[in-house]
């Protein structure tokens, strides 16, 4: 099965520093740029922004 590139696999990494990161997927066309979401940190302890990186 192939992969949909429309709707690529994208790693979110946190921005407090602490390395975690969440795993999802976005629309490619409805979402160019770099996703940012505000998501729980556990080593942190509270909801912080996670930046895709690439």
């Amino acid at each position: 099965m192939a992969r949909n590139t429309v709707r690529p696999v994208v790693t979110l990494r946190s921005t407090a520093g602490t390395g975690v990161t969440y795993v999802t997927r976005k629309n490619r066309l409805n979402d160019p740029d770099r996703l940012v979401l505000r998501k729980y940190d556990p080593v942190a302890g509270e909801h912080v922004a996670f930046r895709e990186k690439r």
